[in-house]
């Protein structure tokens, strides 16, 4: 068993809701919706009106947001 499934009792994956994803990236909840809206987020989980966020998926749309190379620096 992982470190994510091994902190609860059924063996699942911890899920973050729209709250805990907005905080934990630093971003206002309105942005985890607008980036939904144009299938930019990080796939999500839908239990009636709430969306809840793998931890798994999370890393890994975070991982898919990292730039290939540092941006040019200005005026070279």
């Amino acid at each position: 068993m992982d470190a994510d499934t091994a902190s609860n009792h059924w063996g699942l994956e911890p899920l973050l809701d729209v709250t805990e994803l907005a905080a934990y990236l630093g971003v206002p909840v309105s942005t985890v919706y607008d980036w939904r809206t144009r299938g930019l987020g990080p796939r999500a989980y839908r239990f009636g009106k709430h969306l809840k966020f793998a931890v798994s998926d999370v890393r890994t749309w975070i991982e898919q947001q990292r730039e290939l190379d540092p941006p040019e620096a200005a005026g070279r």
